[in-house]
């Protein structure tokens, strides 16, 4: 993805049911889906099955109780606190969006509005009547202006949204007329994705597509209850790190503007509070582990503290082995002083275990299976990466020796932060030191103490047990090993259990 310019297209089609999205032919839908996935979006309890509440809650990334927009009238709302993907693009960024749209709320300061308070360019066609044929010339409009800007300007982030279909329902129904108006706006759709592709621009571009409704229809047309039809929504989505058929096991209306943040390699600020996250992120750095994660030293590193435990008359045992994996020579050294009752110091103890360790790894250390393809893998996707060990300095510069020190951008030893793992600091040193949020990077790690300094660190968390079990659980990934790593792995990564 090097050099590569970052964009993303959202289309927004109001008021189309799952099922009939699902039974109709729709080819560029379908291609979408098929390139990435469909996934159903439950509307959460406490939103109206109303555009107004659903759209707002796609495009700020944040909920009702937050946007503050309840209904189709948009009075006494908190966009100028939240506002849409696009402005904050633009006016925090100085980024290049694109909206169009023919329904008043999201254009007009009339009734509240608008929703898209400043992107940098609009296009606003009103209908001729609020009609189904009204409705239907007005998203043709809509979709040749936005046919020409996606073609011929340059974008970064745009949404365009097709009314038709939800219009077509209140007047007539969810049947053969409603049906039609999906279909003409899949090949709306279409002609939008034909215009990007026959950009100058486009093999040097990277684009993510995101379709999304805002809310289903009851049978006879309507919405605004709670019945499964009326608030069941679904997002398509296809692009980088997404992988084809593999939809997140939720998927919310407040993922959709977090997602446009991620794609386009912009990490969401904690101060906008989103409630939404992203299901494909490429990591703006990656933190890895070294022993027993990159390299096999952990098992030295075990067997060295066996055989010095054993000189001090203590046989280790499972109770042990939270205070050697991933823990710092002098955290070990200390358990093993206590526990033994030697009569040695903890400072002895550590300088035996020191050496001994260090002989060992400079003799018998190994790279472990699918780490050098791995790193590889991170240099040919160009994302910067640190080597973060809980291990000191000359084990750290052995190790460099065997995986080639020009791999990492910078590296954290043991001793070289106030405080070493369990503690946030080393993760902390090495994303300050890359220039990060460590909230953007993936840290990557084979014990639970490790685990625990990165998620101290707010970093997503990639998870390849060694020694010790590690469960899934939020912002965090668990996987056999790092074999067959492939970029879709990074981007999905701690951003969901599993």
């Amino acid at each position: 993805m090097s050099g590569r310019a970052r964009r993303v297209l959202v289309v927004g089609i109001d008021g189309v049911r799952l099922d009939t999205l699902r039974r109709l032919p729709t080819p560029h839908l379908d291609a979408l889906a098929r390139q990435g996935f469909l996934a159903p979006v439950g509307i959460d309890d406490d939103t109206p099955t109303m555009s107004g509440p659903c759209w707002a809650t796609v495009v700020t990334g944040v909920t009702v109780a937050k946007h503050g927009v309840w209904s189709n009238d948009f009075t006494g709302h908190r966009l100028t606190v939240f506002p849409d993907f696009a402005t904050r693009l633009t006016e925090q960024d100085g980024r290049r969006t694109f909206v169009a749209a023919g329904w008043e709320p999201l254009m007009l300061a009339r009734g509240g509005g608008p929703l898209f308070r400043a992107p940098a360019r609009t296009a606003y066609v009103s209908p001729t009547a609020h009609t189904p044929e009204g409705w239907d010339g007005c998203d043709e409009q809509i979709t040749e202006e936005a046919v020409r800007v996606l073609a011929g300007d340059d974008p970064e982030a745009s949404f365009v949204y097709f009314g038709a279909p939800d219009e077509t329902a209140h007047f007539l129904g969810c049947g053969s007329a409603y049906e039609s108006a999906v279909l003409a706006a899949d090949e709306r759709l279409g002609r939008l994705l034909d215009a990007v592709r026959s950009r100058r621009s486009y093999e040097n571009e990277d684009w993510t597509f995101l379709v999304v409704t805002d809310h289903g229809h009851a049978d006879a047309g309507g919405h605004g209850g709670r019945a499964e039809e009326e608030r069941t929504a679904w997002l398509i989505a296809a692009g980088p790190g997404i992988a084809a058929g593999v939809a997140p096991r939720t998927v919310r209306h407040v993922d959709v503007a977090a997602q446009v943040f991620a794609s386009l390699g912009r990490h969401a600020d904690r101060h906008w509070t989103l409630d939404g996250r992203p299901f494909a992120a490429a990591p703006h750095a990656v933190l890895v582990d070294m022993d027993g994660t990159l390299v096999d030293t952990e098992t030295l590193w075990l067997r060295t503290a066996r055989e010095t435990a054993a000189g001090l008359g203590h046989e280790l045992g499972e109770t042990d082995l939270p205070f050697v994996l991933g823990r710092a020579v002098a955290d070990t050294a200390a358990h093993l002083q206590r526990v033994s009752g030697t009569g040695r110091s903890a400072q002895s103890v550590a300088g035996e275990l020191d050496a001994a360790f260090l002989t060992a790894v400079e003799s018998q250390a190994t790279v472990l299976p699918g780490a050098s393809d791995f790193l590889d893998l991170l240099r040919d996707l160009d994302i910067p990466v640190a080597l973060v060990s809980a291990s000191p300095r000359p084990v750290v510069d052995a190790v460099l020796k065997l995986l080639g020190a020009e791999r990492f951008r910078t590296t954290v030893a043991e001793g070289e932060t106030p405080r070493t793992k369990p503690a946030s600091d080393p993760y902390l040193a090495a994303a300050r030191a890359l220039g990060v949020d460590p909230a953007a990077c993936l840290a990557v790690e084979d014990t639970p103490t490790g685990v625990a300094s990165a998620e101290a660190a707010g970093c997503r968390v990639l998870a390849v047990a060694s020694f010790t079990e590690i469960p899934a659980a939020w912002r965090r990934t668990v996987l056999r090993d790092l074999r067959a790593m492939e970029p879709q792995t990074l981007w999905t990564a701690g951003l969901q259990a599993g």
